[in-house]
């Protein structure tokens, strides 16, 4: 079976009113075995011994030193835990945690078998309602149909991942017949949620404050120990940190990578505000950014690219940047 994708790149308001995504670049690290849970509960910010059979959790992975290796979405699936995200941060966060777990009843992969898919847009849960015989929502987001895993992923653009073989996603993208999109377009969906996606060079850069994780529930701090926690402690208890994500948007012809550095104005001099992790260009010349500020921008500050001036505007995010505490 052959998927016919488009592969251009709209604006967020010229994309269609219900649409698929093609996650070609989307991976998850899978754990199985006896002592997945207790493993990985002492590894991640959330709390893992929460998580049900039909629950989805937001979570970080962190260095020791409580820097961030990746952000991931937390579910079961056939018994084992997928940390379901880009694979620009699976290796490093593979790596570590498949270095602690020799010392654990636990087995430690990127799930190469599995591929992944998305349905977005306004109508969206009447699609997985035709195409699925059960439909997850905000009180069961994951649930089992068949061989197909299909999460709901609440937000302003109500998205449902799809996670099955290469074989069966395609047969369901080509039974939901929509426009099927490259990952550019999740990409674009990640950023105007506030959802942090790292690469290179923001790989181990970051405690999880300054991603937001926080704010998108992602930070259990009464969970006990993990690694790093100590500093994701102290930035939220003692009020130390002093950058968050951020999405921002602007006309820019030329391409933006992770690690560009975004300058604020000060007067008549410009001095670096912060740092692009994840960007989509569309193919009018509209960049649309996820980058890491200094907390204090508002919209009332002048903000452009280093590289070439262009200028940048900031958009709302879906949530409050107010700190949980749960």
């Amino acid at each position: 079976m052959t998927l016919i994708t488009d592969s251009s790149n709209p604006t967020f308001d010229q994309l269609p009113e219900t649409y698929c995504i093609a996650l070609d670049n989307f991976s998850a690290i899978s754990l199985t075995g006896e002592e997945k849970s207790k493993y990985l509960q002492g590894q991640v910010t959330c709390d893992v011994n929460a998580l049900g059979e039909q629950q989805l959790e937001h979570g970080a992975h962190c260095n020791a030193k409580g820097k961030v290796f990746s952000v991931f979405r937390l579910i079961n699936r056939d018994d084992a835990l997928l940390l379901m995200q880009a694979k620009t941060s699976i290796g490093a966060s593979l790596t570590e945690l498949q270095k602690f777990g020799v010392f654990a009843k636990v087995t430690i992969n990127e799930t190469e078998q599995l591929h992944f898919a998305a349905v977005a847009g306004a109508q969206a849960a009447n699609i997985i309602q035709t195409t699925f015989s059960v439909t997850p929502d905000n009180l069961s987001p994951v649930v089992q149909v068949g061989s197909t895993t299909v999460v709901y992923i609440a937000g302003n653009t109500p998205r449902y991942l799809l996670v099955d073989s290469a074989e069966q996603i395609t047969a369901h993208l080509q039974q939901i017949n929509l426009p099927v999109f490259s990952q550019n377009v999740w990409q674009l969906l990640e950023i105007k949620e506030g959802f942090p996606n790292l690469s290179e060079p923001s790989i181990d850069e970051f405690v999880p404050q300054m991603l937001n994780v926080q704010a998108i529930g992602g930070i259990s701090f009464n969970k006990g120990c993990y690694l790093g926690q100590e500093t994701v402690a102290r930035m939220q208890y003692l009020g130390k940190n002093k950058r968050a994500l951020f999405a921002l948007e602007g006309d820019n012809e030329q391409a933006v990578a992770a690690g560009d550095i975004i300058e604020k104005q000060l007067g008549e001099n410009w001095r670096r505000a912060g740092e692009v992790i994840l960007s989509y260009q569309a193919d009018s010349g509209i960049s649309t950014l996820q980058a890491v500020l200094t907390s204090d921008i508002s919209n009332d500050d002048t903000l452009r690219l280093k590289a070439n001036q262009a200028p940048l505007s900031l958009l709302q995010l879906p949530y409050s940047l107010t700190e949980a505490t749960s």
